[in-house]
């Protein structure tokens, strides 16, 4: 880990949303070189799952060596910026360095985000950081350190990072935005960058989200920390850059990353806005279907399965590759044209000879003149036998059924106890449809069709995508991220079905 260096003893550090996380992991790294903590966030009492408030916040900072000043302060509201930063200066003498760390978050598309979670993120997100700069730049141009970090991502258009979370993503990139303007416009003046995580950071937050087992593919807020103090380091003409944590901690000499892991060697979760899945980069870059996110419209366009197709319009087209023997248990959808090709799909392994009657067929045989015989047998190289005609065709087994069983195996009543959850799959691709995953029922339940109660989880994506995530081959965060697979309902329910998928990698 990066070593203190007493750079920052006597600094002020302004920090929203410091009582927990990210916030006070680096006040508690600035504190070591005494310096002086504004603690500006909402918290004043304990939250049942998110531990920590401004005052608990202020005694670890004091424990550490730096001097606190728990201020409440929700960055939506003008007045209590300007109320902490008055305190602030009366209290220190000024600020030194400004992070912007608070933050709402929401994944959710467009017609599902409610417009009071947009107003939340874009006031929070983009408003909060830019009304608290505001107030704190005529201090921060007194100082001889004069920082503001946002934690914020780079300015990454790839239109996959928009598509599954558009409010987030543009409330988010407000903050880079920040950076980029003041940047410029204090240039020589006011260090202004930008702070973002490569892999996904364990907070309390994450672990509401995320559920028992996600730390394990998460890194400690100490890597943001450390990343955050190499960049006070720096002068005040290290300005407008958009900084990825492990970058600058590898200029610092940092070569053993384990250090920061939960569980060193285990895979990490990729954060979002990065574009470090070359696989599903690519993919994502291959021409996109223009046709609007209409569902029956989508059902006209996709006759075969969709596997190269975006994530978000997958949703509707697993009842297009419904294996006929199992379509009853289907919603009325399974109407729509493409369940009248598949029949076709299921009996081309097998000679046309065995799809039509046999005793029909041999009458013709014998009283007709040789050239219709000749025709005849040019459709029918290898004809088969009588007996082996009448036989029903075999059952299909695919990968999916195959995972599914897998899954079966797998449950027991303590999994059912740790999750408490109905997931159901809206599969697109060969032997998908709807499948579910009853992980309330005593043991558990798998099958084909909706599920008995209604699904807390639903997922949509490819079969052969699905294979993939529950291999371990394509992480679901990652499958997310890049719009392989769509979600609808709660979604740390859905990160908790991670750790069944970690438990069958090995068997599958």
């Amino acid at each position: 880990m990066l070593p203190n260096t007493g750079k920052l003893a006597g600094c002020t550090v302004f920090i929203t949303g410091a009582s927990r996380g990210i916030g006070k992991a680096i006040a508690l790294k600035a504190a070591k070189d005494g310096a002086n903590i504004v603690i500006a966030a909402k918290t004043t009492q304990r939250h049942p799952k998110l531990l920590g408030t401004i005052y608990t916040a202020a005694e670890e900072i004091e424990a550490a060596g730096g001097k606190a000043l728990p201020c409440v302060v929700d960055v939506r509201d003008e007045q209590q910026i300007h109320s902490a930063v008055e305190k602030a200066v009366e209290r220190f003498g000024g600020i030194d360095i400004l992070v912007n760390n608070a933050s709402a978050i929401s994944l959710t598309n467009t017609l599902e985000t409610p417009t009071k979670r947009v107003d939340l993120m874009m006031n929070v997100n983009t408003r909060g950081t830019y009304l608290t700069s505001k107030a704190c730049i005529p201090f921060l141009k007194k100082s001889k350190v004069a920082h503001i970090l946002n934690l914020s991502p780079p300015l990454n258009l790839n239109p996959l990072w928009f598509k599954q979370h558009c409010a987030y993503t543009i409330a988010k990139y407000g903050m880079s935005m920040c950076v980029l303007g003041m940047a410029e416009e204090f240039r020589g003046e006011i260090a202004v960058n930008a702070l973002w995580p490569k892999t996904a950071i364990h907070t309390a937050a994450m672990d509401m989200l995320g559920g028992s087992g996600v730390e394990s593919q998460c890194r400690k807020v100490d890597i943001i920390a450390d990343a955050a103090y190499s960049i006070f380091k720096r002068p005040k003409s290290f300005t407008g850059h958009f900084i990825i944590d492990e970058n600058i901690l590898k200029e610092e000499g940092i070569k053993n990353f384990d250090v920061y892991a939960i569980t060193p060697g285990h895979p990490l979760l990729p954060d979002f806005f990065l574009d470090e899945n070359p696989e599903a980069v690519m993919e994502e870059k291959e021409p996109n279907d223009p046709v609007p996110e209409v569902k029956e419209e989508k059902l006209q366009q996709q006759e075969q399965p969709p596997l190269q197709a975006q994530a978000p319009l997958q949703e509707q087209p697993p009842l297009q590759e419904q294996p006929p023997l199992q379509a009853q248990a289907q919603a009325p959808l399974q109407a729509q044209a493409p369940l009248q090709e598949q029949p076709q799909l299921q009996e081309q392994p097998q000679a046309p000879l065995q799809a039509q009657a046999p005793l029909q067929e041999q009458p013709q045989l014998q009283a007709q003149p040789p050239q219709p015989l000749q025709q005849r047998s040019q459709q029918r190289p290898q004809p088969q036998p009588l007996v082996q005609s009448m036989l029903p065709p075999k059952p299909h087994f695919g990968a999916v059924e195959e995972t599914f069983r897998i899954v079966k195996d797998s449950l027991s009543d303590e999994v059912v106890r740790a999750t408490q959850a109905v997931y159901q799959f809206e599969l697109s691709g060969e032997d998908g449809g709807t499948w579910f995953l009853d992980l309330k029922s005593k043991g558990g339940k798998v099958g084909h069709g909706e599920p008995s109660y209604r699904a807390d989880v639903v997922m949509s994506m490819a079969t052969d995508d699905f294979v993939k995530m529950f291999s371990g081959k394509l992480k679901p965060t990652m499958a997310f991220m890049s719009g392989k697979l769509k979600i609808k309902g709660n979604i740390a329910l859905a990160i908790k079905l991670e750790k069944l998928m970690t438990h069958m990698n090995s068997r599958l």
